[in-house]
């Protein structure tokens, strides 16, 4: 079986159902965003949502997908970095329960947790983040021996705001001789960065993940198109249409991939889930048709629970329904 090795904002989810957005205006944050909070709002925060009730969960982008891919029974590894405190080892403790070889590091700074609002009534999520010690994260403290052993290496686009450390770790995969995949994350991370992503996906990167937003912030350009542009700079494009499935290019072949049925109730994590099926799929040499449904049955299941976790009872369906898929006839 191959295997793959993550790397990401170590982050812990902390997900709140909210009845309105009282509490995201007291806090200026506007709903549906992605905003950065400094270390004293973000404490601030928490202690307005510990009375209403919350739950933790491990999560960050990379993570979320590494996650996956070691409970469909992959080889799973991530570097990351965690303050010396309780969010720190509940997050260790998560990998290590879900059969992840951790690398993570300990920072200066409190572990970094990304406060996920979920309002009624149609689940919009809005994120409050601190990254914390996830953001401590530095070239110097990646090495060669952390690559070694593995055939898979997958960025989340949330790091490349820190270009220096994604240059040398894809630098460090290539030399590894890894198949190099990155979650484009967000289209205001990509519209900030979008020359330095061109240069890494043009000479780095293998296949690219993007919703909608991020491809149009990355090309310009409305899905269909955008998917020509980015896969002409890598070998698999990727673009993920919510509710309307995904579509997939590589070379001259092109696919529409269905969504799969599901009662959608939290969207969080449900691309970090896809790109963990596809990277299953592909690991095992199936064709992208394959890759792509896999991905999906797997971002339905997440979508039917609160947080980026997958119950047993729908990890054990969804690993049925893949058998059933892997065994079909094109």
């Amino acid at each position: 079986m191959k295997s793959i090795l993550g790397i990401g904002n170590a982050l812990t989810d902390i997900l709140a159902l909210l009845p309105d957005d009282s509490l995201l205006e007291l806090f200026h944050i506007p709903h549906g965003s992605m905003q950065h909070v400094d270390a004293l709002t973000a404490e601030k925060i928490w202690q307005r949502l510990k009375p209403i009730g919350v739950q933790y969960v491990a999560g960050g982008s990379a993570a979320n997908t590494i996650t996956g891919t070691a409970v469909l029974g992959m080889p799973s590894g991530f570097i990351g970095k965690v303050g010396d405190d309780e969010l720190g080892s509940l997050f260790f403790a998560d990998q290590q329960r879900n059969g992840i070889k951790s690398c993570l590091l300990r920072g200066l700074h409190s572990s970094g947790r990304a406060m996920v609002f979920v309002t009624e009534p149609d689940a919009d999520r809005t994120f409050a983040v601190y990254l914390g010690a996830a953001l401590e994260l530095v070239p110097e403290d990646l090495t060669p021996a952390m690559f070694e052993g593995y055939d898979y290496f997958h960025i989340e686009g949330y790091l490349v705001q820190n270009q220096h450390l994604v240059r040398r770790a894809v630098k460090l995969a290539r030399e590894a001789g890894m198949i190099i995949s990155i979650d484009m994350a967000s289209y205001n991370v990509v519209e900030s960065n979008n020359p330095f992503l061109h240069d890494i996906v043009e000479n780095y990167v293998d296949i690219v993940f993007a919703n909608e937003t991020e491809a149009l912030s990355f090309t310009g350009k409305e899905p269909r198109e955008a998917l020509q542009d980015i896969a002409e700079v890598c070998d698999i494009a990727v673009v993920k249409l919510g509710k309307l499935g995904s579509i997939i290019k590589s070379g001259d072949l092109e696919y529409d991939i269905r969504p799969w049925p599901g009662i959608s109730i939290d969207a969080t994590g449900a691309g970090d889930l896809y790109a963990a099926g596809f990277l299953y799929a592909h690991s095992l040499g199936l064709s992208l048709q394959k890759c792509g449904d896999i991905g999906s049955m797997v971002a339905a299941k997440v979508v039917e629970v609160v947080g980026p976790k997958i119950d047993i009872p729908r990890w054990k369906a969804v690993k049925q329904e893949i058998r059933e898929r892997i065994q079909d006839p094109e």
